[in-house]
């Protein structure tokens, strides 16, 4: 039995892109569209991959959420590696559209970044602790 669960853990690691690095809960990608919502209302946020990347080059982003269905994938690849040395929390959520509906967009967007959390701002710390939690 334990042989079958590595074999699945696999193929569905093969199905993915190749900058997913770890699996999300669903109710933690949930908390942070939720804290992305909070930080567009009441705090500030960058959406796009284009805007994402310049919050995290330039040590702005609190929170970075990148979706795994980006298409092609190369566009967001670089994100993860560039969180990691920048020492910035990321999270991945399924679908982009989901992520841009949080960002108050009409489609979907690669990435956004949590620049001045606002409201949400324990929730964004909670799920950055959670999220550490998860690539160990």
């Amino acid at each position: 039995m334990m042989k079958d669960n590595k074999i699945l853990k696999e193929v569905i690691n093969m199905a993915q892109p190749t900058y997913i690095k770890f699996e999300v809960p669903a109710d933690l990608s949930n908390k942070a569209l939720e804290a992305l919502e909070m930080a567009r209302d009441t705090g500030k946020i960058r959406k796009g991959t284009n805007e994402t990347t310049k919050a995290i080059e330039r040590g702005i982003a609190k929170l970075v959420i990148i979706g795994e269905d980006v298409n092609p994938p190369e566009i967001v690849a670089h994100m993860p590696a560039l969180c990691d040395e920048k020492n910035t929390p990321y999270i991945f959520v399924k679908k982009q559209v989901e992520l841009g509906a949080a960002a108050g967009l009409t489609v979907g967007s690669g990435a956004a970044a949590i620049v001045e959390p606002g409201k949400g701002k324990e929730l964004v710390e909670e799920v950055a602790q959670k999220v550490q939690a998860l690539k160990k």
